[in-house]
């Protein structure tokens, strides 16, 4: 690509001295605080594990609508498992797009005095009919988690805290993969694939198909389309770690435009954040950096929690109210009662 719509970063650039990794860190810094996303290549994903990861997407996708719903999302408590088209919302307004979620594989916590969010522990939902996808996306989870551990240390160092600064305060990273189509669609005006959004945690790592477009970033008020470069991610911060850096890093609009049929789009993203109980603090950044930070932008009808299972949970009931009114009508009779 020739004219990229966001910076590139190397991060291969950390294992070549010194000098590149400071430059590294730098750059880092100035992407997550000017754009909040940038494309990041040399992350040792080999194209042989992106084919696979690809295929197997496809795989799944061309399932009978039977095998697919046999672990559709309303049947886990947790939010894991086959969401068809349309059962994803985003502000409200239906996504038009078909996926797999895949969270951590624990064991159910059934005591009553937890916390509301250790709802969302539980084990995930696999396809009977395609055993091959565990595998592929049990390896692709370890790879990305390296790779994020990777990238929060640098951040931490580039702003001046401990190298082991989110290691700390992570504990149990919770992650979630999600494996997305998004059909075609033959409207004439560009249709929602997923809505305006910025992401609720800290870190995602975006995989998406060569040659598919649809991805746009908001910039100074405008959508700018934000394709994908072969062999890298793009990658992009949540609200917490605009939270953590009171908004010298900056959490960015996003949203996806649904392609035109009969096209479809296949796309991976990888969401890396800390433990549901733990805290990110915020960060005591030299006198230099916070004289830029703008503070956190706060809607008060989507208020961000220090505690990520806060987070969490709030943007999985709102996202899914079909799991939530079936599983967890509590809650939403709870969070009625607060917000009339």
């Amino acid at each position: 690509m020739s004219d990229p719509t966001l910076p590139i970063l190397d991060l291969s650039q950390l294992d070549a001295g010194p000098e590149a990794a400071d430059r590294f860190r730098d750059d880092l810094r100035a992407a997550t605080h000017d754009v909040g996303f940038f494309y990041l290549t040399g992350t040792g994903v080999t194209p042989a594990l992106e084919a696979r990861l690809h295929r197997a997407a496809r795989e799944f996708f061309a399932l009978p609508e039977a095998d697919k719903l046999a672990i559709e999302n309303v049947r886990s408590p947790h939010f894991r498992g086959y969401t068809r088209v349309g059962g994803e919302r985003t502000q409200g307004r239906v996504d038009w797009r078909e996926q797999i979620d895949i969270g951590p594989e624990r064991a159910r916590i059934d005591d009553p005095d937890a916390p509301d969010f250790f709802r969302l522990i539980g084990p995930n939902l696999w396809p009977a009919a395609q055993p091959a996808l565990r595998a592929v996306a049990d390896e692709w989870q370890e790879h990305l988690t390296g790779v994020a551990r990777k990238l929060l240390r640098a951040w931490a160092l580039s702003l001046g805290a401990p190298e082991g600064y989110f290691d700390e305060h992570f504990g149990e990273p919770s992650t979630l993969l999600k494996i997305v189509r998004y059909p075609g669609t033959d409207r004439p005006t560009p249709q929602q694939g997923v809505g305006a959004h910025k992401d609720s945690g800290v870190l995602t790592l975006l995989w998406v198909e060569p040659g598919k477009g649809g991805l746009q970033v908001q910039r100074d008020g405008e959508w700018v389309d934000a394709p994908p470069v072969p062999g890298a991610f793009v990658v992009n911060i949540g609200e917490m770690l605009e939270y953590a850096t009171q908004g010298y890093l900056i959490a960015t609009n996003h949203r996806v435009v649904s392609p035109t049929y009969p096209d479809d789009r296949i796309s991976v993203p990888f969401f890396f954040n800390p433990a549901l109980d733990k805290r990110l603090p915020l960060i005591e950044l030299p006198a230099e950096l916070a004289g830029q930070a703008t503070g956190v932008t706060q809607d008060p009808a989507n208020p961000i929690h220090a505690l990520y299972g806060e987070n969490a949970l709030k943007s999985r009931l709102r996202a899914h109210p079909d799991v939530a009114a079936i599983h967890h009508a509590d809650l939403v009779a709870a969070r009625a009662a607060t917000t009339s």
